[in-house]
Order: structure tokens, then sequence, then C-alpha cells
């Protein structure tokens, strides 16, 4: 599924070019000379190839190694790496660390929140700023939330359909996907994506922890919002 990811989020109505001018101003508003930017849970680099019109440099970090290589097909000159969120070192800083796409509700308690909060923040610059879009929040999580769509990519037809389902503060996410083009007739493929609901207090302890004073812009990103936060001018 990595090769159509992101034309089907885009099918679906996701505009990755729109949310990477608007994240790119928050980043601005913040750091206005920000050069630099590490997109953490790239995926299959639907944001990155627009961050890189955007910065001189960009990089990533991905779990997945298939999504990793649509990624490099679309940007072989960035620095694209396989890694977990929760542990990595790159052995540089950059201005700005971004993690959209609720991909930080993969960690799976309040120590692994905070663990890859300071994660970000040793790769970030003096001054730089960290933005992350968060998972549902605690409070505002749906139980059986349902959801589909049947959109064309190119050659291909594509039928997603999805359930959620809450346990505690688990959402278990499946995804079932029917693929029709001419040459393969029909295929199915099926995900299973479990997130952490944290609330939203639970979020801004991690990132005081984790030495951010964040911020919280309300009603973006689809309704999950963006915690914002700068790095100290000066290191301890």
């Amino acid at each position: 599924m990595a090769e159509i990811h992101d034309d089907l989020n885009e099918s679906r109505g996701k505009d990755y070019r729109t949310e990477a001018e608007y994240i790119t101003e928050v980043v601005r508003s913040r750091f206005p000379g920000a050069r630099s930017l590490l997109d953490i849970g790239c995926g299959a680099g639907g944001h990155l190839v627009h961050f890189a019109e955007f910065f001189d440099t960009v990089g990533g970090i991905e779990l997945s190694e298939d999504m990793l290589a649509v990624a490099r097909g679309k940007l072989p000159g960035a620095g694209l790496h396989q890694g977990d969120m929760r542990g990595f070192d790159l052995g540089r800083e950059y201005d700005a660390v971004v993690c959209l796409f609720g991909s930080v509700g993969h960690t799976h308690d309040e120590d692994e929140l905070r663990q890859t909060l300071r994660c970000f923040g040793r790769h970030l610059s003096a001054g730089g700023v960290v933005v992350v879009e968060p998972w549902w929040f605690l409070e505002k999580s749906v139980d059986g939330f349902i959801s589909g769509d049947v959109v064309r990519s190119g050659r291909s037809t594509i039928a997603r359909m999805s359930h959620t389902a809450r346990s505690g503060h688990r959402s278990t996410m499946d995804v079932h996907f029917l693929v029709a083009d001419p040459e393969t007739g029909v295929r199915h493929f099926a995900e299973t994506y479990t997130h952490t609901l944290f609330s939203r207090a639970q979020y801004e302890a991690a990132f005081a922890a984790a030495g951010f004073d964040a911020d919280y812009i309300e009603d973006v990103q689809g309704g999950r919002g963006l915690f914002v936060a700068v790095a100290a001018e000066e290191r301890p």
C-alpha cells in the first residue's frame, strides 16, 4: 500500500501542500530564519516534498522501509532514515522538527511520549521550533467510528473502509482496502493501527517534562490541532 498511500489520502481530501504551507508559516512566525526541517514519521513523503520547496535542507525519519522507499523516489537528495521516533540519533540539529498525521499517538504510554519529545528536542537547534499533531485526545475520541471512501487514483479504483474501536486508553483502527486496476484486477489489503488516547493535559505535561512550554492551536489539521513549542535560545 505504500505506493498509493499519499494518492489515496489526497483523493480523500487531504491537502498536503496547504498543510505544509501552513506549518511553514507557524514555524517562521516563531523562527523567521528557519532553513532546515526534519519530518518525523514522514511516511511516503507527502508533506516532505512540499517542505523541500520552503526549506534549504529537509530530512525524514520513518519506521516503515516500504514507505521510505516511496519517499526516496520522490526526494532523492533528502536525508531519509529508517528509525523509531522514540529513540534515534542523526548527529545533527534542525531549525524545525515536525511530527504530523497523529503519528506521535503510536507511543505506548506517558513515559514513551516524554522520551519521544526529548528525542525531538535533541535534534532542535537553539531557538528551533517543534510542531506536533497529536492523535485524537482521549476526551474527543469516538468508539465505533466508521469511515468509508471510494476514489480514483490514476488507473486504479480504491475502496477504503475503516472501523475504530476504543478500549481504555487505546484506539484500534482496522482498515480494509480493495484496489482494482486493468492489469492486476482486484486486490485486497488490510492494516491495523493502534494509538494511545492521551488527554490534552497529558500531552501538555509531557511537553513540560521534555523542557518545552507548548502552545496548542485548536481546530486545525482536521480537528486534531497542533502543539507548537520553541527550544531555548541557549543549551543548558
